[in-house]
Order: structure tokens, then C-alpha cells, then sequence
């Protein structure tokens, strides 16, 4: 891996401005690249991964030479056929034709009925989505939920009639549409009916879904149906055959994550209205089937996207082949990356830091003086119980082994059979035991995370090196940086959200009355130190970016706690590796684009505002009421 350089600190700003003091050198050298949205900590990373495994899989297909990594041959092969611009360039636009002209080809709801189960197996878009998950109340047991399909438009918000960016991107998206029918082969009068439709189709499921901020609340979206009143939802389709077909089964419940959605189900998919919806569908395969295609129709299937997150131009060939492939074998890749670049050493230090900062909140929960005892029992029980891993998991999950490469079909025909693969697999988990061993990110994803339902936290072997963590850094540099983000997801236990899960991840409430109240006036406290702060993209949603706000504000306080316990520890390196692991420049486009529907805050007020929160930040850099770093004591928060 190539080390990364670390500018210096500009000393006489810090008083004023972390964020800028610690990363304004670098700001003013850093370049997005061209093919991308952002540059600077999390992105760079991954931007090295990517370099990185891009050589390392290239040369396994030129000298053959591939490691004994379970799933990985089968990986180079599909890559290979990745790659294969020529072929691809001549067969064109004919291997997703057969898969457009059967949704062209449903006669009407009932015909699309009956298709539905190998509609949804063959990877195809629907308007009512089920997945299969465990049940928040019963995590012992996978449940099926009914849950609702994205927009066009980024946000429910985005369709309000006075939203300035409505016009301009569906306008965008039209055009591309438009294009990517004529490189299909279909008419422009075709093209421009089939776009009508879907525009109208997706127009009316607005209304009824909710916003960003209203996700955020993830909880609220446990809503448990007796599957017979679910069924009376819809007065054209079946929903009990539909469902029965996929799971094999009639289940005697379901979950809705948004029961006003499913409440406006007949209004919005009817005789009348399937027209719209064969369009929409239409509209959204084209779109997802283009990128196994050509160049050109690879390149225009990307225009709408990259004018959401401001990036200049589309990825060459290679690279997006390579994430393509990646993408398919996403875990296989990861175990690759962590046997090769991940070593035991690190791994065992940072579990360490784990186990120390799991202590750490331990005590603070043992000394905390506004839990009652009851509640502060349960949270230490929750806090016992939490489940830790770290760099890879420990074997292949049995699914990628199942993905044989046939080098005779096409590049799409193999994606296709893996797609029914993993979808029969899916589907056949409902009512079954849940496994708690299977890792959502593959371990070459620069990323960390706390699943409430497993109660259990994890950390992928890609984040776990600088400027996060490292073997070269000071201890009080990688509290700053790694141990802070550990202890950010240990903070999503006790956050508004995860607050709300017991020790075995079930939808639990183990609060007294009093105490719950007094956490909401602490995360509505927290809500409103971030309410309306400017930035260069406009105002912050305090509601949308409290959980994760309550996470930074824990993960910072425990990992300093962590930091000062050590020998020779050196608080200036730790607020300032803080700062260093949120730099990031990015195009205006994806800061507004995040400021509406990203739970994260900011990356410079996650580095600004949350050390306003410490007491150990205003001696270590001799900050007081003249400074722009200042916060009135009164209005500090602290809650974990």
C-alpha cells in the first residue's frame, strides 16, 4: 500500500478552524478525480484499494497465476468476460433485447401476476419490493417485509413544486433515456412514450413514501400486518398469490416499512395505471442492463448519476469493469484483499483497542449519573453482550461458491444465472434460523458498521490503516482516528435508533419512562446544535444527522478517554488526527445531494463541531471565548 503524506498543522489556525488547520494545506493540493464525486480520507483509501486490486487481478489473467482463494478463479473468469470490450462491442445491444421485450410483451396485471415470481428472480424492478430479513422483534427468525421502491428523483422532497433541481435533472434524465432507447434500436416515438409513462408512474409514488428524514427514524419502519389484512391492500393483484410464489408459502404476517405506501396500492398500480408501470419498469431495466453492454451505452446509462454527485467525466472501460465484476464477488474479493494485505498483528491490535474502548463505556455507563439503575443495568448488558469483528470474516459465505462461470455465454447471460442464484437463496431464508456469522461489507470496503438486530459491530479490513490506524502512528493519533470510529459504532447501540434494541437485537424498549424522556431532550439537544449550520451546499437537517451525530459525539468522548489512559498520550495528535480522517473536497453537487439525504453530518462540522463538546479541547490548544472554536459550556453536550 502506498503511504500517504501528512501536510502539516497550521498551529495559529486551529483556535478558529480544526478542520481547516489540520486539512486546509492539503485542500489546497487535493484534486478530484475525474471520474469521481470527492477525494480525501475514506475516498482515498478506497481509491488505493482500487489501484491495488485492479494490478493484482490484472496480472492474474496475464500470467494465470491465481491464489488459492475460495471463489476466486471463478472471480477472473467473470472479470475476464468483463473486460471483453470487443466482444461486448459486437454483440451490442442484442443480449438485453429478450429482457426489454418481456416486459413490452405483459398483456396486463393479470398476465404480470402470474410472471411475477420469475420477474422478480430474473432481477427485474418492481413497485412493490419484498425482502426477506430478521424480524426486529424475533432476530432469531428471518421475517419477509414489504418495502418500497426508490425514486427517480433522489428524495420525496425533490418532487415538491418549488424544489429548485426538479426540472433540470428529470430533464436530464429524459435525454438520457432517450438516448439510450436509440442506441437500443427503438423508435424516438417509442422512446418518448415509454419515458412518458415512466415519469407519470414514478410522479405518483412520491406522495405517498416518505422523506429522507422520516427514514432516518428507521424504527418506525417495523409495522406488523396479519398477512390477510396485508392482502386487502391491493383490489387488482393477488398479493397472496404473488407472495406465496416467491416464498413457497402463505406467511401469517408480514412487516410494511411504509404503510401509507401500501395504503395508496390500488390507487397506484390498477388496470388503468399499468401501462405507466410496464414503462417505469422498462425505463429502469434498460437503465441496469446498459452497463453490460457497449462503451457508449455503458457511458450514457451513467449521464443522470453523475450529474446527481458532480463528477466530470464517466469511468474508462477497465475500471468499470473491474467494479462490475467486484460488485458480483464482492466477498470473494474482500477475503482476497484481507489474506494479502490485512496482517495478524494489526488485527490483534486493533481488536485490543476494541476490548479497551468497550471498557471504556463500560465504566462511563457504570459512573453515569442520569440512568437510573435499572436502565443503566440493561445498557452494561447490552454493552457485555456486544459482538466484535473484525478484518474478514472467517470463512466464504457457501453462496459465492455457487457462482460457476460458463466462458461460453455472455457477460450478462452469467449475471443473470447468478442473479436467480442469489435470489432463490434469499427468498428461501424466510422463516428459517438466522444467521448472525454472514458480513454485510466485504472486507476491502473502507467502512465500519453496528447492526442493532445482531447487536454486534464490525470493521472491514480496508479502514484499518491510515490515517485511521497504523502501526507507524502514535497511540493517541490512531484513538483519534480508528478508536474513534470504534467507538462511534459502539455509540450507534445507545443512539436514538439503536437505543432501542436489547442485548440480542430485538425491537425491545428497556428504558423507564423518565429516562427515555431525558435521552430524547439530550438527542433533540443534539439535533439543534446542528440545525441550520451553513455550508457551502446550504443548511444541515439536525433530525436527519442525529443518530450519527450521537455516534460521533460518544465515539470522540470514549476514544479520548482511551487516548489519555496510555503513556506519553498527546491530545494535539488526537484532535488532530480527528480532524485529518474527515478531510474530503468534493463537488457542490454531491455536498447538496448528501446535505438531503445523507444521516452523516458535514465532514468539516463532523470535525468541528463535536470537539466543541470536550473539555480537553479547550486546554489542549488554549481556546477561550474569543475564539471561533468557542462553545458557551452551557450549550456543550454530552450523552454517552
Amino acid at each position: 500500500m502506498t503511504e500517504q503524506k501528512i501536510y502539516p498543522v497550521n498551529e495559529d489556525l486551529i483556535k478558529d478552524d480544526l478542520y481547516q488547520a489540520v486539512n486546509g494545506a492539503w485542500l489546497k493540493d487535493a484534486v478530484i478525480p475525474a471520474d469521481k464525486a470527492t477525494t480525501g480520507g475514506f475516498a482515498d483509501l478506497a481509491d488505493q484499494i482500487e489501484q491495488d486490486l485492479m494490478a493484482d487481478f490484472q496480472e492474474m489473467l496475464t500470467t494465470g497465476d491465481i491464489p488459492n482463494e475460495p471463489g476466486l478463479a471463478e472471480f477472473i473468469k467473470y472479470y475476464h468476460l468483463a473486460l471483453d470490450f470487443n466482444e461486448r462491442e459486437t454483440q451490442g445491444a442484442t443480449p438485453i433485447l429478450p429482457y426489454l421485450q418481456r416486459i413490452i410483451d405483459l398483456k396486463d396485471l393479470t398476465d404480470y401476476q402470474n410472471q411475477l415470481r420469475s420477474l422478480t428472480m430474473a432481477g427485474y424492478p418492481t413497485a412493490f419490493p419484498f425482502h426477506v430479513a430478521p424480524d426486529m422483534k424475533n432476530t432469531d427468525l428471518y421475517t419477509l417485509y414489504a418495502e418500497v421502491p426508490s425514486l427517480i428523483l433522489p428524495d420525496k422532497t425533490y418532487y415538491q413544486a418549488d424544489n429548485p433541481s426538479q426540472e433540470s435533472l428529470l430533464n436530464i434524465y429524459q435525454q438520457m433515456v432517450a438516448k439510450l432507447f436509440e442506441l437500443a434500436g427503438f423508435s424516438a416515438d417509442f422512446a418518448q412514450k415509454q419515458i412518458a409513462g415512466a415519469l407519470r408512474f414514478d410522479a405518483s409514488l412520491a406522495p405517498h413514501q416518505k422523506d429522507s428524514t422520516e427514514r432516518a427514524d428507521y424504527v418506525k419502519s417495523y409495522n406488523k400486518y396479519t398477512f390477510a389484512d396485508f392482502t386487502k391492500f391491493s383490489s387488482d393483484l393477488d398479493l397472496s398469490f404473488c407472495v406465496s410464489e416467491l416464498i413457497g408459502q402463505t406467511p401469517s404476517e408480514i412487516i410494511v416499512s411504509e404503510p401509507a405506501y401500501y395504503e395508496a396500492f390500488t390507487e397506484l398500480i390498477n388496470p388503468e395505471t399499468f401501462s405507466d408501470y410496464k414503462s417505469w419498469m422498462l425505463v429502469r431495466m434498460l437503465i441496469a442492463l446498459s452497463r453490460y453492454t457497449t462503451h457508449e451505452m455503458r457511458v450514457t446509462a451513467g449521464i443522470y448519476n453523475r450529474a446527481l454527485s458532480g463528477s466530470k467525466e464517466a469511468m474508462n472501460d477497465q475500471k468499470a469493469a473491474y467494479y462490475l465484476a467486484t460488485s458480483q464477488f464482492d466477498q470473494v474479493v474482500g477475503l482476497y484483499y484481507a489474506h494479502k494485505y490485512f496482517g495478524a498483528q494489526a488485527k490483534a491490535d486493533v481488536y485490543a483497542m476494541v476490548e479497551k474502548m468497550i471498557a471504556v463505556y463500560k465504566e462511563r455507563l457504570e459512573n453515569n449519573t442520569w440512568l437510573s439503575p435499572k436502565t443503566r443495568q440493561q445498557a452494561i448488558v447490552k454493552l457485555n453482550t456486544l459482538g466484535i469483528d473484525v478484518g474478514y470474516p472467517d470463512k466464504l459465505n457457501p453462496l459465492y461458491l455457487e457462482f460457476v462461470v460458463n466462458e461460453e455465454k455472455s457477460l450478462l447471460a452469467n449475471d443473470a444465472e447468478f442473479t436467480k442464484i442469489a435470489l432463490n437463496k434469499h427468498y428461501s431464508r424466510w422463516n428459517t434460523k438466522v444467521d448472525r456469522t454472514r458480513w454485510e461489507m466485504p472486507a476491502h470496503m473502507v467502512n465500519a458498521y453496528y447492526n442493532p438486530s445482531f447487536n454486534i459491530i464490525v470493521f472491514p479490513a480496508a479502514i484499518l490503516q491510515a490515517p485511521f490506524y497504523s502501526l507507524k502512528q502514535s497511540s493517541s493519533a490512531n484513538f483519534g482516528g480508528i478508536g474513534a470510529v470504534i467507538a462511534h459504532e459502539i455509540s450507534h447501540a445507545f443512539d436514538n435508533n439503536g437505543a432501542q434494541f436489547d442485548e440480542f437485537g430485538n425491537l425491545n424498549n428497556w428504558w423507564t419512562p423518565e429516562d427515555l424522556a431525558y435521552f430524547e431532550d439530550l438527542a433533540q439537544a443534539m439535533i439543534d446544535q446542528f440545525e441550520g449550520l451553513v455550508t457551502e451546499a446550504g443548511p444541515v437537517n439536525g433530525k436527519l444527522v442525529v443518530s450519527e451525530n450521537i455516534a460521533d459525539a460518544g465515539g470522540l468522548s470514549c476514544a479520548l478517554e482511551a487516548a489519555k489512559s496510555e503513556p506519553n498520550y498527546n491530545l494535539k495528535e488526537f484532535f488532530c488526527n480527528w480532524a485529518r480522517v474527515w478531510g474530503m473536497k468534493s463537488s457542490l453537487e454531491r455536498q447538496k445531494l448528501l446535505l438531503n439525504v445523507d444521516v452523516h453530518a458535514p465532514n468539516t462540522l463532523r470535525a468541528n463541531i463535536q470537539v466543541r463538546n470536550l473539555a480537553d479541547f479547550y486546554t489542549t490548544f488554549n481556546i477561550n471565548e474569543n475564539d471561533g472554536m468557542w462553545l458557551d459550556p452551557a450549550k456543550r453536550i454530552h450523552i454517552w
